[in-house]
C-alpha cells in the first residue's frame, strides 16, 4: 500500500469537512483509533479523475511547469549518425 497520511478518528471527526474536501481533491487518508488502524477516507472513484485516484492510490505527483518550456532548455542532440543506425552497425558486428 503507498503512503497515506495518518489521521486520528478524533481529529478526522473535528475537522471533517476539511479532509472531506481534501479527499475530493484526490488525497487519501488512513483513519487511527488510539494508533491503530481503522479505516481509510478516499475519493468517491465517480467524483476523482485519473490523475486524483493516482495521486490518491498510488502516490503519484501531480506536473509541475510546462513540458514545452523544459524541452526548450534541453541541450541540442549530439552530433553524429542517428541512434538507429549506430545501433543496426552494433548489431550487424555481433553477426
Amino acid at each position: 500500500m503507498t503512503h497515506m497520511e495518518r489521521v486520528g478518528i478524533r481529529e478526522m471527526r473535528q475537522n471533517l469537512s476539511r479532509y472531506a474536501r481534501r479527499a475530493r481533491h484526490g488525497e487519501s487518508f488512513l483513519i487511527t483509533d488510539h494508533g491503530q488502524e481503522v479505516a481509510q477516507l478516499t475519493p468517491a472513484p465517480g467524483h476523482a479523475s485519473a490523475i486524483d485516484r493516482l495521486v490518491a492510490e498510488r502516490g503519484a505527483r501531480r506536473g509541475q511547469g510546462d513540458l514545452l518550456e523544459v524541452l526548450e532548455q534541453l541541450p541540442s542532440p549530439v552530433p553524429g549518425p542517428p541512434t538507429s543506425e549506430v545501433l543496426d552497425e552494433l548489431r550487424e558486428e555481433r553477426l
